[in-house]
């Protein structure tokens, strides 16, 4: 995405002859959306223009930076399919920045993206691809169900309101894998005497095709390799990805409990015993010698997904 609120899907491990495929422009729509502050596109860029809490004009208005344009737009964007599948639709849902409705589009056809509410009380804070739906997710672990991948259909949303998360969990990510959802997170040990905590990471999944669905505790994803960062969450089977260990969560993003959630460190959590080992990251790396690292450990396990 740029500063203009313009969105290329691009696969950085394709060949140079492979096709970018734009998604539509964020519109005045989507902008009054994402943002509670009142936004406006002056000569092709978008400008704030911050307001007390009453309305009127708080202080000069200022250019959006690049830097801010996820919390300003889309914050995450979730594909249903790959966008360059034969005989298959690729659907584009946008989480926003700050905000209980979504956005979507059918890439390669709509000219606009169109604005879902998703009925959550609280602003969306993840989306997952699960069984030909997307799953619209508060930071209280609510969830709503949201149908658009038929081309023309009506979207719709419906809450699940029968599935609360696991008692007792601080959840961290969602993520689909083998069909199923699956919620990554920390069940925490509090000691006040000494002002600090011990934790360990838990996974979760629950079948949406179930009559009741209820989540129930995951001690083995057998083959399975999962990768998790800030703005990622995958899942890869441990035939296709050779170097990495399998039954294991893969993460790279600001350790639990981080208060000012910046400096990602790489940990591994093993899912039988719910422990993690943390390990430097090799700040050395460079240019070619990351992309020599890249190609072979990540790409080889995306199986030609990653976009």
């Amino acid at each position: 995405m740029d500063e203009a609120a313009s969105v290329t899907l691009v696969n950085p491990f394709a060949c140079a002859r492979a096709p970018r495929i734009e998604l539509p422009l964020a519109g005045k729509y989507v902008a009054a959306t994402s943002s509670s502050e009142h936004v406006s596109r002056v000569h092709g860029r978008w400008v704030l223009h911050p307001t007390n809490g009453y309305g009127d004009a708080d202080a000069a208005s200022r250019t959006i930076k690049l830097e801010d344009m996820r919390d300003m737009f889309f914050r995450e964007i979730m594909l249903s399919a790959p966008p360059n599948a034969a005989g298959r639709e690729c659907v584009a849902m946008a989480m926003l920045g700050c905000s209980t409705e979504v956005a979507f589009c059918l890439v390669g056809v709509d000219s606009a993206w169109m604005l879902l509410d998703t009925k959550l009380e609280f602003s969306v804070g993840s989306i997952v691809h699960c069984q030909d739906k997307f799953l619209a997710i508060d930071c209280t672990g609510e969830i709503s169900v949201c149908s658009s991948n038929a081309a023309g259909a009506t979207p719709t949303a419906t809450l699940l309101p029968s599935l609360s998360p696991p008692v007792g969990l601080c959840h961290r990510r969602y993520l689909e894998s083998n069909g199923e959802l699956h919620i990554v997170g920390a069940m925490v040990s509090m000691f006040y005497e000494t002002q600090s905590f011990t934790y360990s990471s838990v996974i979760y999944k629950c079948n949406l095709h179930d009559h009741t669905p209820e989540w129930s505790r995951v001690r083995d994803i057998g083959d399975q390799t999962l990768f998790m960062s800030k703005h990622f969450n995958e899942s890869f089977g441990r035939t296709s990805v050779s170097k990495y260990k399998e039954n294991k969560i893969y993460m790279s993003e600001p350790l639990y409990g981080d208060p000012y959630n910046l400096v990602h460190r790489f940990e591994i959590v093993d899912i039988t015993i719910g422990a993690s080992e943390v390990k430097p990251i090799q700040e050395k790396m460079q240019g070619s010698e990351a992309l020599d690292w890249i190609r072979p450990n990540l790409w080889k396990g995306g199986q030609g997904k990653q976009w």
